[in-house]
């Protein structure tokens, strides 16, 4: 993600007896039901669940109602001055899903920016992860040679909001140790290619001050103005804990990553709300209408390899979109200092992403697929940049101001994003039968 985005994670209570101790209100996982298919005997459906990152989960004093701190301010010095001392003294609560708003229904995910709580249009901007069937354990995707599709409703995302899903390498059991026994199950080891620096990290309190980074694969970072998919490669297999320079722009993680957004590669009218002229402005007219629903497929290819030493390498990363029953292929490059092209492909990363080439790139980034990623789903605005880098200037339509999370709280206190119908499998095997591709 293009954000430093405040997180957390939290450790459970790990006595000498080798014994979990207990864990204050149960956690409850809302289920969200997926599907994986196949080309030849179509698409099977999954028991999986969701669950909020740790931050959402209360973190206090096994013995009362003390704060361990850490979310939304710094660790508990008394509670927490290290690793041991925070697992014994501190245990987590049960989210509370509806009032982070979060809501499951089928195989359907709706995330809300914003709730109100005691009269106050609160901020919440959940972040929530896949997991498997046993709910232990977070649902590892390996997408390589393989796609991934999912119906989304942008309607509600004005400018300045981003609803996102990706892919991030982090740990299948969410860093699950002696010191963090709950892992996954209570949404602990988040990482991305901004290295973000967490109270917790790998499970355990991050004393150090140190970054979570990894590998990350963005299958839309959207409003219903602009879009975006990326590719973020890291130098370092796995959760890699940064220190210094190595959390930088500059550092292990391509930070702004390999885009293809086409508003900013030369087309305006692919993308968009269509809308009825009016007394004050003109009708518009978008290939894809965000006013509703759409499919959006992300295929990751590693075929047209130009030699064998590259045989199996992720060489592109292909988009298609299907609305009313049409599939859109991609609207091309016509920007006039980018190649031509109308995907992710080297020589697309090479004239736009700086240091996307010296951390290994596509082949990085299919290296970390291979090892398995994680699926996350997160709604967020920025009171740093205002999400200009996605939707204002050469990125798309919005002003400059328009993304002021204050402004947006003030007049879409409703803004909000939904998921559907996620499956992913083999090539081709996805997004149904169409009646056209244009």
């Amino acid at each position: 993600m293009w954000y430093l985005q405040f997180a957390a994670a939290a450790v459970w209570l790990f006595v000498s007896q080798a014994t979990a101790q207990g864990i204050g209100n149960n956690e409850v996982h809302p289920k969200l039901s997926t599907e994986k298919c196949t080309l030849k005997d179509g698409c099977v459906k999954q028991d999986t669940s969701i669950v909020l990152d740790a931050s959402f989960h209360g973190l206090r004093h096994i013995n009362g109602t003390d704060k361990c701190g850490g979310y939304g301010g710094s660790l508990s010095k008394q509670l927490c001055p290290d690793h041991e001392s925070c697992a014994r003294n501190c245990v987590f609560d049960g989210a509370d899903y509806e009032g982070s708003g979060v809501l499951a229904n089928g195989s359907s995910l709706t995330l809300n920016m914003y709730m109100q709580r005691d009269g106050n249009t609160t901020s919440v901007s959940p972040r929530v992860y896949l997991l498997d069937a046993e709910e232990n354990n977070y649902e590892m995707l390996f997408l390589k040679n393989g796609e991934i599709s999912f119906d989304v409703d942008v309607s509600k995302l004005v400018c300045g909001m981003n609803g996102a899903m990706y892919l991030a390498e982090m740990n299948k059991t969410g860093a699950r140790s002696a010191l963090n026994p709950a892992g996954a199950r209570y949404g602990t080891g988040y990482c991305d290619a901004q290295c973000p620096k967490l109270p917790f990290i790998d499970g355990v309190a991050n004393i150090a001050a140190k970054g979570a980074c990894c590998n990350e694969m963005d299958l839309l970072e959207a409003n219903a103005l602009a879009s975006s998919f990326t590719a973020h490669p890291c130098g370092h297999p796995g959760v890699f804990q940064c220190t210094g320079d190595q959390c930088e722009s500059l550092g292990v993680c391509d930070k702004s990553g390999c885009a293809y957004n086409t508003w900013r590669l030369g087309n305006t009218t692919y993308y968009g709300p269509n809308k009825a002229a009016t007394s004050d402005s003109a009708a518009s007219k978008f290939t894809i209408d965000t006013t509703r629903p759409f499919t959006v497929t992300t295929q990751f290819l590693t075929s047209y390899n130009p030699s064998p030493i590259w045989k199996g390498m992720l060489n592109e990363v292909r988009r298609l979109y299907v609305q009313d029953g049409i599939v859109y292929e991609n609207s091309p490059v016509t920007a006039p200092d980018m190649p031509p092209g109308d995907s992710l492909r080297m020589s697309h990363c090479q004239a736009g992403a700086a240091v996307f080439e010296e951390l290994g790139g596509l082949t990085t980034s299919g290296n970390a697929m291979d090892r398995g990623q994680v699926l996350v789903f997160s709604i967020w605005n920025d009171d740093r940049q205002f999400m200009n880098w996605l939707d204002a200037g050469k990125a798309g339509p919005c002003t400059y101001e328009e993304g002021n999370p204050e402004v947006i709280r003030k007049n879409n206190p409703e803004t909000s994003v939904t998921f559907s119908n996620i499956r992913w499998g083999e090539i081709g095997s996805t997004y149904g039968k169409a009646t056209k591709t244009v």
